[in-house]
Formats: structure tokens, C-alpha cells, sequence
């Protein structure tokens, strides 16, 4: 009987300790995404305003950010560091609205954008939450093609 218990104790005792490990790791990985890779702490109500609209009008259907969503259109996680945001911020935000105010182009046969009729604030707010995701730690992901 000693062996059987004994056993018994090994597996809720190893059970405790990894569930403790488990508990343990996770917090601390919720607590890097909050505090550390997303930049929680710049979040403003612009912001909030721009991911709900990029949430109501669906961009996730043609759009990535980070990877995550369609590969129809553009990658938008660096959108706002390709239209030059880290030399010109303001003139970076210009650009992607007047982008967005310029679609669909018209073009016969061409995958665009469709008119989603947004308000000057609403653009605004938009063009700050895709400046504020290009501010997420990504930790060198996706991984680009240096040759």
C-alpha cells in the first residue's frame, strides 16, 4: 500500500507544481503583452475610436495586421511607417487618409478599396490606430527577406 500512496502523492504533488508553473507563466506573459510589446500605455480614445472602426467596417476581411486577417489586400501593421511616419508623422497620416479618400479608384479589373464613406474624424481616428500599431513590439516578426 506505501507504493500506491506514495504514487498518489508524486502525481497530485508534480500536478500542483506544474499547474503553479503554468499559472505562473502565464501571468507573467499577460503582463509582457500589456505592459511591454503592445503599448498599452499610449492607447487613447482616438485610438479606441480607430480600432472600432476597423472592427465595424470589416478591414480584417482584405487586410492583415501583424499577420492576423486576409491576404486580399495590404499589410497595414507597417502601413504607417511606409508612408515615411518615423520622418513626417502628420504627413504620414495625410497619406494613408487620402489614400483611403481616393478609393476605389475606378480602374476596371483592379482589386480596390470600398468607399466606406468615412467622416473626416473617423479618418483621423483610423490613421491614428494604424500609427499606434506600428508602435507594437513585434520582436522582429514577420521576418523580412534581406537578400
Amino acid at each position: 500500500m506505501q507504493t500506491k500512496s506514495a504514487a498518489r502523492n508524486i502525481f497530485y504533488g508534480g500536478s500542483l507544481f506544474f499547474l503553479v508553473i503554468f499559472i505562473g507563466l502565464t501571468v507573467n506573459s499577460h503582463m509582457y503583452i500589456k505592459n511591454t510589446s503592445t503599448n498599452a500605455a499610449t492607447l487613447s480614445e482616438s485610438v479606441v475610436r480607430g480600432k472600432r472602426i476597423w472592427e465595424r467596417k470589416a478591414c480584417i476581411n482584405c487586410h492583415t495586421i501583424l499577420g492576423e486577417g486576409a491576404y486580399f489586400a495590404p499589410e497595414l501593421g507597417n502601413v504607417f511607417v511606409r508612408y515615411g511616419g518615423k520622418d513626417d508623422p502628420e504627413g504620414a497620416k495625410e497619406a494613408i487618409k487620402a489614400w483611403m479618400q481616393s478609393q476605389p479608384s475606378g480602374i476596371e479589373g483592379r482589386r480596390q478599396m470600398p468607399d466606406f464613406k468615412l467622416t473626416d474624424p473617423e479618418l483621423d481616428d483610423l490613421a491614428n490606430f494604424l500609427e499606434w500599431v506600428s508602435t507594437i513590439d513585434t520582436q522582429g516578426w514577420p521576418p523580412t527577406d534581406a537578400g
